[in-house]
């Protein structure tokens, strides 16, 4: 027997019983290891869907252009389509994507283009944005639009959700799955609960995502939001793709908890997975030790590949530069803030006087402070600023604090180490905030990063 093409190849992925990592945990744990398919990710599935949907639907003409704003999988079961096919593609990619995701891409002839991460989506500079903006300009082209294209959960409901069902034999109790797009984990639980609706589904989110907090209160908070490392997991957005009906509960799991389980999953099991793929045990695994029972049987889907994380997860000088190994000695975020327990955060608010702005700054001896409207953070300003504003005479003191200010401050994760709070900070970035658990909102200066080095480092 042989195929017409590869992505004849797409689908039937296997299922692995975790052994080492799972260890104390109640309940059989599964691992659905979707590097199997000829793209190495899960992403297969929805591009071969989405693609001949478009085709069915006339969307998609010969000799056409896909293009998609992408973390690097589903480009990938983009590329591999359109060689199948005889398309062309675009792929736009943020900048926090791995190297080798880029490099493979090119590799498979689409051309990428790569922009910032630390915008929001409806900048013109994002990769959501760019990819639209190109679709208007190309002639028949196509926008793949992931996030909105409901044919990625159809994907998974007529072919994940069947694949686990028939290779638990319908004993499955538990999904575990990261949440992107969406699409494969409500399309897995949708087939899933019409199989068995008590089944529980637990979708695993990163700290700087909005998707846990929406699922728990209804409120989109761009307070949740600031950058993290993990790659397609996470959102900013909340595309059409999830359904919050369809996931039960959200565990969030750390840029270095989710690093150090897929380098386990490679070490102790043989799984040499990506690194969304450590968020998803590590998340699923917290939530398994507090609510599963001896005979349930939870299933985790692993959606890629180690290949694309040579450089970063896999690589033992970046792990150590972002404070990632096990044994790190790294002060945090997180210790410096519980170090400086007693300290407020002071914040004006964007219609103070300049003036009164420089007494502020002067009463509590600081040279850095956030500018609020209502409770947003919507901006900064310095000592040395107003300074300046007042020396070159731009400012008689008596104009608002919004008509001058700069640009809010950066938010970092708390677990980022010493040596990546002190990269970030610069000329333009004077100063960090992080959010604790409890949502409050602390700042980090250069000095408190310059303390934290004197006090916690041996």
């Amino acid at each position: 027997m042989y195929h017409n093409s590869i992505i004849e190849t797409i689908g039937n992925t296997p299922m692995v019983r975790l052994n080492e990592v799972s260890k104390g945990v109640p309940g059989t744990i599964l691992a659905k290891v979707e590097y199997f398919n000829p793209g190495n990710s899960m992403k297969d599935r929805m591009a071969i869907k989405i693609i001949e949907d478009a085709e069915r639907d006339g969307l998609l003409k010969p000799g056409g252009t896909i293009i998609e704003g992408t973390s690097g999988n589903t480009g990938m079961g983009l590329a591999l389509c359109a060689i199948a096919k005889g398309y062309k593609c675009i792929f736009t990619l943020a900048d926090k994507q791995s190297r080798e995701k880029i490099d493979v891409l090119r590799a498979m002839g689409a051309e990428v283009i790569v922009c910032p991460t630390n915008v929001p989506p409806e900048d013109p500079k994002s990769y959501y944005s760019l990819a639209k903006k190109l679709n208007r300009e190309i002639p028949n082209s196509f926008y793949v639009n992931q996030y909105d294209n409901l044919s990625n959960t159809q994907a998974h409901y007529e072919t994940t959700g069947p694949e686990i069902w028939g290779d638990t034999d319908g004993k499955i109790t538990h999904l575990a799955a990261g949440v992107g797009t969406g699409g494969s984990i409500c399309g897995v639980s949708k087939f899933l609960k019409e199989k068995e609706l008590n089944i529980t589904v637990v979708g695993i989110d990163s700290y700087g995502s909005v998707f846990k907090k929406y699922k728990e209160t209804g409120e989109f908070d761009e307070k949740e939001i600031y950058p993290y490392l993990t790659e397609g997991i996470g959102e900013d957005i909340l595309p059409k793709n999830v359904d919050f009906e369809l996931i039960d509960h959200f565990v969030k799991v750390t840029d270095k908890d989710a690093a150090i389980m897929a380098r386990k999953l490679a070490e102790k099991e043989g799984l040499f997975v990506g690194w969304s793929s450590g968020s998803a045990v590590f998340g699923a695994l917290e939530y398994a030790k507090d609510y599963l029972k001896e005979d349930d049987v939870m299933v985790i889907i692993l959606p890629d590949h180690g290949t694309r994380y040579l450089g970063k997860v896999y690589n033992d000088v970046w792990m150590n530069d972002h404070g990632f190994t096990e044994k790190t000695e790294l002060a945090t975020a997180k210790d410096i803030i519980e170090w400086k327990s007693n300290d407020h955060l002071v914040a004006i608010n964007i219609d103070m006087l300049v003036g009164d702005a420089i007494k502020t700054l002067t009463q509590e001896g600081i040279s850095q402070i956030p500018v609020m409207e209502g409770s947003d953070i919507v901006g900064s300003i310095t000592d040395s600023k107003l300074l300046s504003l007042l020396l070159e005479d731009q400012t008689s003191g008596k104009e608002k604090i919004g008509d001058v200010m700069d640009k809010p401050l950066q938010f970092v994760a708390l677990d980022n180490s010493l040596d990546v709070l002190s990269s970030l900070i610069s000329h333009e970035n004077k100063a960090l905030l992080v959010r604790d658990k409890k949502n409050e909102v602390h700042i980090i200066t250069q000095h408190d990063i310059l303390m934290a080095m004197i006090n916690f480092q041996t």
